[in-house]
């Protein structure tokens, strides 16, 4: 048996974190086993449908390096692949389900629904939704329902008794009883548009899936389904209800914990393969030790049994690991054309970059590859060396336990022995044993030199190394700002 496998968004919304995992890990499911990965465009929620969020969605997968083997744009033998594009086929078999007793057409208007909810909440009755007051109506009561210009839905009739029970592959049988599953839920509504539930039943058995990989969130759909397949008399596929994506505080992961759309991690310089790579293990492992893997890597090894049944916690500064040492995994010329556009938004470098200024991208790349955490960091990193707005805040000159008058003392002689060293052409690493000797003869930290030399070199306290500021400005350039930092530290408070 092929294994078929896909991956169903609704375009409601950016892609999310979450939902980005559950298409990897159909992805690599399909890949390991051999077997097929479709794209299905579940688009039947007409108010809340936006062309933003189906374009977001190729192009997430495809900044992913996700290509799906049938869906839309490449096509297939089970299209079309747009749920909005297949409404006669939900409607032909939501009829042969009334055709076998097996649904019925409902003719119950909004007001009396709404009513049968009030009174069953003020009655504080235990039976709670839908009463089937349309399951057997008359020929007769039909045709005066029509007649009187009302359009059905079709319901499913969900039997009273006993209990369903399905398979997942993580957590073993899950049983539910039967009246604690929706009272004859709608299938088809009056507009012709079939329910989530209809369409997706038919979709997975018309399109050959084998195994259905979905959120946990979906497991109370799970026996609906199940007696939706036994009324068509389909053999249902392989359910594995995949853990949640929570934050650190065991939350289902949302805007309050940070970015969860991709697009945004994107747009601040995260890198795919540290997406994809990451995400792919918030919820498994090949072995518990192993951290590192490629797209191709996961395509060969990815185990459905190793997929946690726990939530899987989704750390951003663990993120912020992975992507920077992907970003240090790469070439300097890579570098260069990674950070090209960030800087050019900035305005730090002209659109078509000139020859000098490729030159200065190349001198920078080296020493921002090891410091940026993600492509954007480029910006506040590189900012001293494309824009001077010199620091005349004193407080950030002064490194935590220092007073004015010690840093002020500090900077001095610390920067004396910096320059004098610069100009003496000293290797960098012993004039920064003078500057740790200076600092144990003064009984400071040694940071309490090094900061205000960054800052005033900088402008910030958080730049690149040193060495490396000092040789992208130029020595003259870095004497200047010096001075003009100890200019600052004369001026009377």
């Amino acid at each position: 048996m092929e294994v078929r496998v896909r991956y169903a968004p609704s375009p409601t919304g950016l892609q999310h974190i979450g939902g980005v995992r559950t298409a990897l890990y159909n992805y690599f499911f399909a890949r390991s086993q051999g077997g097929k990965f479709i794209l299905r465009i579940e688009d039947t929620d007409r108010e809340r449908y936006s062309d933003e969020s189906l374009q977001d969605l190729y192009d997430t997968l495809e900044w992913l390096g996700i290509k799906w083997d049938e869906g839309p744009v490449v096509g297939g033998p089970c299209g079309p692949y747009i749920q909005s594009e297949r409404l006669e086929l939900y409607q032909k078999y939501a009829r042969q389900l009334v055709e076998d007793g097996k649904a019925y057409y409902c003719y119950c208007t909004p007001e009396r629904l709404e009513r049968l909810r009030e009174e069953q909440a003020a009655s504080k009755s235990r039976y709670q939704g839908y009463d089937r007051h349309c399951e057997h109506l008359s020929e007769e009561e039909r045709r005066a329902a029509e007649a009187a210009g009302i359009k059905p839905v079709i319901r499913l009739k969900v039997p009273t008794e006993g209990s369903t029970t399905f398979h997942d592959v993580l957590m073993g049988d899950i049983t539910r009883k039967n009246r604690d599953v929706s009272p004859d839920p709608v299938l088809l509504k009056s507009d012709g548009y079939p329910t989530y539930h209809l369409a997706n039943v038919i979709d997975d058995h018309l399109m050959g899936i084998t195994h259905i990989m979905r959120a946990q969130e979906w497991i109370p759909s799970g026996p609906l389904h199940i007696l939706l397949y036994q009324a068509f008399g389909w053999e249902p596929p392989v359910y594995c209800h995949l853990p949640m994506v929570c934050g650190k505080d065991g939350q289902k992961l949302s805007k309050r914990h940070g970015d969860t759309a991709v697009r945004d991690f994107r747009a601040k310089g995260y890198l795919p393969e540290a997406i994809l790579n990451y995400v792919t293990l918030v919820g498994w492992s090949l072995d518990g030790n192993r951290e590192f893997f490629t797209r191709q890597e996961l395509e060969k090894c990815f185990v459905l049994e190793n997929i946690h049944v726990s939530s899987g916690t989704f750390d951003y500064k663990k993120l912020d690991w992975f992507n920077g040492q992907y970003i240090r995994m790469k070439s300097d010329d890579e570098i260069v054309e990674l950070i090209t556009p960030y800087l050019q938004k900035a305005g730090y470098i002209s659109q078509d970059v000139t020859p000098e200024e490729r030159r200065t991208l190349a001198l920078l790349a080296p020493p921002l590859k090891e410091r940026m955490k993600v492509l954007s960091d480029a910006v506040p990193l590189s900012a001293f060396l494309f824009h001077d707005e010199p620091c005349t805040d004193k407080a950030q000159y002064i490194a935590k336990g220092m007073d004015e008058k010690t840093t002020k003392e500090a900077f001095l002689h610390g920067s004396d022995i910096l320059i004098e060293g610069e100009k003496a052409g000293k290797d960098f690493s012993a004039l920064e044993e003078e500057i740790r000797a200076l600092a144990d003869q003064m009984g400071i930290k040694v940071n309490g030199i090094f900061q205000p030399i960054r800052v005033a070199i900088t402008n910030s306290t958080v730049s690149l190394p040193l060495h490396d500021s000092i040789a992208l400005l130029g020595l003259e350039e870095t004497v200047r700002r010096i001075d003009r930092a100890k200019a600052l530290f004369d001026q009377e408070v």
